[in-house]
């Protein structure tokens, strides 16, 4: 499944939202203009290495947040941009930006203690915004459950188009984050999941999902009804 759009309107300009994105994709054109010697070099240095963290965290803890703004290639951060593209400007609408900034770094820290957690023994840099995304698509779950995402859905050999409830969309997705994970831990599991950071989505997923409320400003009724007739 890949989302193409929410039906839930902003009330105001997602300023926090758009500077992520932009300064997610500065630094991914930064990574493009190197050499393969030099970018190999740059992301063992500012990724997330896990091993490296329990052994030097006082060195290596500000790679927790550097990693968040790494990406692996094209897909992976065009594809990351437009899923913060399309949740972000909501959560930040309910949150005001000075929060939703702090919430979004936040949830990459805890995205990133849990895939450290997980594979604490782990050399392989873990570098992406997927798991302070994932912390975002938690507190959309949050805010917006009845909300509606436009979705395109492969089935067997045909491609169709269906909008589906906010909790069904995001809860689907975290169900194959979940399965992901748990096979990624089985022998071999590492070598047919793909690498993915699938413990790093659960974390940020799941502290965005417990602590979204307490980042939020006081709920208008109101306009939460005038957004869901819409």
């Amino acid at each position: 499944m890949f989302p193409i759009k929410d039906t839930v309107r902003s009330r105001s300009f997602p300023l926090v939202n758009w500077s992520l994105i932009a300064l997610n994709l500065l630094v991914f054109l930064h990574e493009v203009s190197m050499s393969r010697g030099a970018l190999q070099h740059f992301i063992y240095t500012y990724g997330l290495v896990p091993a490296r963290l329990w052994a030097h965290p006082l060195q290596a803890w500000p790679t927790i947040f550097t990693s968040m703004f790494l990406h692996g290639g094209w897909f992976h951060v065009l594809s990351n941009m437009w899923v913060l593209f399309i949740f972000g400007d909501n959560v930040e609408d309910r949150m005001g930006p000075g929060r939703y900034l702090m919430f979004y770094l936040l949830s990459g820290v805890a995205a990133a203690l849990m895939q450290a957690w997980v594979l604490p023994t782990s050399m392989v840099p873990t570098v992406g915004a997927s798991g302070a995304i994932a912390g975002v698509l938690g507190a959309y779950m949050v805010f917006y459950p009845r909300g509606q995402v436009l979705t395109l859905v492969p089935l067997f050999i045909f491609i169709t188009f269906m909008e589906l409830p906010a909790w069904l969309f995001i809860g689907i997705w975290f169900v194959t984050q979940l399965y992901s994970g748990w096979m990624a831990l089985l022998p071999y599991g590492a070598h047919t999941m793909g690498g993915v950071a699938w413990w790093a989505h659960i974390g940020g997923f799941v502290f965005g999902f417990l602590f979204a409320r307490y980042f939020a400003h006081r709920p208008d009724r109101r306009y939460l009804d005038e957004l869901y007739r819409w």
